[in-house]
């Protein structure tokens, strides 16, 4: 199909500059001036990919003319520049790219058609070199190179891409939610399970309902006490409060110029907490400061500059002409924010820090919940006494356990990371310390953050105090911590006492963290070091010391916390661009060990039958060519009864394997001990661990049981069974099964085995009252239907117990969020959603699942047309930068 705006691309001519490249942008229509930047980002994509296809002439007017089409469910395309994929769910993508090619293969096609046709980064913390070296069009990047979304910020950014003379803007699908940290940098991203982000690497368009944006103005400047933390708490739990659930978020006004690229990153990164599919600050000089900052060369510089000003995609925050017109606009005085911490189970619940000790000990008097924990009376001053390393210790209520300086969140931030660093500093120089049982750890994003620390001298105190760097990547805030000692656990349980972690994370939610840890507060990394050296979160900083020195003179927080300019001036010296090329450059040599191991290079990969951790999944198993039509599901059983807010923590496996777990029992079969089962983290391309370990967490609340734990009622036989034998004695029976849900199903993390986990029990539709939106589009992939109830209805408005069987009636007929009955076998009939949002959708449900349409697809014999993102050959070429 020929592009109906080619026309307008044609290369320009050297010798008569003109503004076609500009007008291509503008369609000659004054619109475009008044779309927000983000928007003007999926235009830019849908004009230069218009194919008549996948993309067409009509998609490009919707999107020009979204002031109209934004509150009109409106489905349009959109095809990323690239993909990025981190460990958890890059490394089953590459599995199920083997699987594929081998269905392909089946089904009589040729089984290379299963290849990335869009560039795509693997960033990774396990070895698997078989995909760097089969794959074209994809590059893996080594363990021990730092967090994915750090990598991406500080190396694999290009923000516009630069393909021989082409120019356009980068912009990016990643597996995991927090993808949208790049949005700080003005490149247009977010996360998609890795079902979806695999359809994109082979040529598929993103299929979405044209959002509505909301603009977000900053004004005012931060104390000089704030940290970034403290600002993006602020602006999670307020947005979360306005309700941006699947929109657009940009960021405008005078505010943001006092924001650096890491603060922008941060609050960026945060943006699954409050909902929004994308948290965007379009590009400034702020922005080309920052690549400047981190090694990128002059010659770059200066064509992103060029280009994005001649394209109306550069932003002067102080110019309120630029600003464009939004759905609604909502406002923050940066001068209101003040210190504070989110939690004790959930990232939205801001807390002031002056108000910390008479939160948490609201929050033991509370009803269970996620601002309670229905302490008794008697038994809110528990203290429980203990010995460590030959000494007496005791343990309370809101004791600190685990301070962890961790996760891509604040760790990108030099100016926090920093300031962690003066905090250790002036504590030791004052003679603080902190005790010995409490588990500390410092897990930076990058290599880069080690290199300042050192350099600026603040490493060794961090080291003093026990923030000693354990290794780059994401750890404590996905339950990475390692057990606490022996004694700490046992004066918890006996004492049942609720034990806190504070980490400088994204995510708390109940079980997440540490299991011995009820309690767990997001904070900046300051904070973290100041909680740990307390001891305790029940302590107000403002009117009680922090700790006593040698002289028991009393040392209050305020006597050693350092000021914005304080951490600012060091930043200028020491966080230089030498260290950010130094540590690049070395990427590809930096582990020798992944170096040294051989792969395979054949196209079909050699399954091992003997391997515990790599194994053919069965997702493609009797996948014919033909269509089959989808049916009602006819009397279902209810797996799961489960209330609101179920994450994809607490359904994905994660973690250790439980030595009495089916998992367990599995890898007992195969002739390991305990000691070798590892985590499902490490197991992750195994279907067999990863179906025994879904619905696994032990903080799951089951209604069918009324308790927590990883265990459900087996309706027929009424035995209370471990969630995965009795999804097995379903199955064997040939009974289907569907779970019962409240709201936000599926929050938390992207994680793919939410979806396929439940696929592999014998799932066939969930019924929720709204679902996150990753975790919704990975029930689709997998050809599980997502059903939400109609306003107004609930599981308990409606008298449903779970013990009922459900039969959804599905018609011949189906059209995008239709409404559909459902059948009880008590008599009983209501209706609920259908929630496939877009034709498309559609498509890969009739399909089964999107990979199995992809199959389909590249087994056809005739002419392929699923058409690879744009090469230079095809793109729209740059006029020449002196002419513009």
């Amino acid at each position: 199909m020929s592009n109906p705006f080619a026309h307008l691309v044609e290369p320009l001519d050297h010798n008569k500059p003109d503004r076609k490249f500009y007008n291509l942008l503008k369609l000659r229509d004054p619109r475009y001036d008044r779309l927000p930047f983000s928007i003007r980002m999926l235009l830019e994509s849908a004009v230069r990919n218009c194919d008549g296809f996948l993309v067409k002439q009509s998609d490009v007017e919707s999107i020009l003319n979204w002031e109209q089409t934004q509150t009109q469910s409106v489905e349009v395309p959109f095809r990323p520049a690239r993909v990025i994929l981190q460990d958890f769910t890059g490394v089953p993508a590459v599995v199920d790219f083997a699987a594929m090619r081998d269905a392909v293969a089946n089904l009589g096609g040729d089984p290379e058609k299963i290849n990335p046709v869009c560039p795509a980064d693997l960033v990774i913390d396990h070895s698997i070199q078989w995909g760097s070296k089969a794959f074209r069009n994809m590059r893996i990047i080594p363990p021990g190179s730092g967090i994915v979304h750090q990598v991406n910020l500080e190396y694999l950014a290009r923000v516009v891409f630069d393909q021989e003379g082409f120019y356009y803007p980068d912009s990016l699908v990643g597996t995991d939610s927090h993808t949208t940290m790049i949005n700080g940098l003005g490149v247009l991203g977010w996360g998609v399970g890795g079902i979806e982000a695999e359809a994109v690497m082979l040529g598929q368009p993103i299929s979405m309902v044209l959002p509505e944006v909301i603009g977000y103005r900053l004004q005012g400047a931060p104390d000089k006490l704030i940290t970034s933390t403290d600002i993006v708490l602020t602006v999670t739990k307020h947005l979360r409060q306005v309700g941006v659930v699947g929109k657009f978020v940009e960021f405008f006004g005078p505010g943001v110029a006092q924001l650096s690229i890491a603060d922008r990153a941060t609050i960026a990164n945060m943006c699954p907490e409050y909902g929004a599919t994308a948290a965007f600050f379009p590009v400034d000089h702020i922005s080309v400061q920052y690549l400047e900052q981190t090694g990128r060369d002059a010659e770059r510089l200066d064509y992103i500059t060029r280009y994005l000003k001649a394209v109306a995609m550069f932003r002067d925050y102080s110019n309120t002409c630029q600003d464009p017109n939004f759905t609604q606009v909502h406002e923050l005085d940066l001068s209101t924010v003040v210190p504070c911490c989110s939690g004790p189970k959930r990232p939205q619940d801001r807390v002031a820090v002056s108000d910390m000790k008479t939160d948490f000990e609201a929050c033991l008097a509370a009803k269970q919940g996620f601002k309670g924990f229905q302490v008794a009376p008697e038994r809110r001053n528990a203290e429980v006494s203990f010995r460590y390393s030959d000494q007496e210790y005791s343990l309370s209520h809101g004791s600190v356990v685990i301070a962890a300086i961790t996760s891509c969140t604040n760790t990108s931030n030099p100016s926090v990371m920093l300031g962690a660093g003066l905090l250790a500093k002036k504590a030791i120089q004052a003679g603080l310390s902190v005790k010995p049982y409490i588990k500390t750890s410092l897990s930076p994003g990058s290599g880069v953050v080690t290199y300042y620390l050192k350099a600026s001298g603040v490493m060794d105190y961090l080291f003093q105090l026990g923030f000693e760097v354990v290794g780059y990547g994401c750890m404590t805030c996905i339950g990475n911590s390692g057990p606490l000692p022996d004694p700490v656990v046992e004066a918890i349980t006996q004492g049942d006492l609720v034990a806190t972690g504070i980490l400088s994370g994204n995510r708390n939610f109940e079980g997440r963290v540490h299991p011995n840890t009820r309690a767990n507060y997001l904070a900046s990394p300051p904070l973290v070091i100041a909680y740990a050296i307390a001891g305790t979160v029940r302590i107000n900083f403002d009117t009680e010391p922090i700790g006593m020195c040698p002289q028991t003179l009393a040392v209050f927080l305020r006597d050693i916390w350092p000021t914005r300019e304080e951490i600012q001036a060091v930043e200028r010296e020491f966080v230089i661009p030498a260290m950010f090329k130094e540590v690049y450059e070395k990427i590809e040599k930096v582990n020798e060990r992944w170096n040294d191991l051989t792969a395979s290079s054949d196209k079909l990969y050699t399954w091992d039958p003997k391997s515990t951790y790599i194994k053919s999944p069965p997702f493609f198993s009797g996948l014919t060519k033909e269509l089959q039509s989808p049916r009602s599901i006819t009397d279902a059983y209810v797996l799961l009864n489960l209330g609101d807010s179920v994450t994809t923590d607490h359904i994905s496996p994660a973690g250790n394997i439980a030595r009495q777990s089916p998992a367990a029992r599995y890898l007992t079969s195969k002739g390991l001990h305990p000691r070798d089962f590892n985590s499902y983290g490490s197991r992750r391309g195994n279907d067999a661990v990863m179906a025994r370990g879904t619905f696994a967490n032990i903080r799951l609340l089951n209604k069918l049981l009324n308790k927590q734990g990883s265990h459900t009622l087996h309706l027929p036989s009424n035995e209370t069974l471990d969630v995965f034998d009795a999804a097995e004695r379903y199955q064997e029976a040939g009974l289907p099964l569907i779970i019962l849900a409240g709201k936000e199903y599926g929050s938390g993390s992207s994680r793919d085995w939410a979806a396929k986990g439940p696929f592999l029990l014998g799932i066939k539709a969930v019924l929720a009252e709204s679902y996150e939106r990753i975790h919704r589009s990975n029930l689709v992939g997998m050809g599980v239907i997502p059903l939400e109830y109609l306003a107004g209805d609930t599981a308990d408005s409606l008298g449903l117990t779970g013990r009922e069987r459900y039969t959804v009636v599905i018609p011949d007929t189906h059209t995008p969020r239709m409404v559909v009955d459902i059948k009880l076998d008590t008599g009983k009939t209501f209706k609920a959603r259908m929630r496939f949002d877009t034709d498309v959708e559609l498509t890969y449900f009739h399909h089964g699942g999107i990979l199995n349409y992809m199959i389909r697809k590249m087994s056809e014999n005739k002419r392929d047309r699923v058409v690879p993102c744009r090469t230079p050959a095809s793109a729209m070429r740059m006029a020449p930068l002196s002419s513009v």
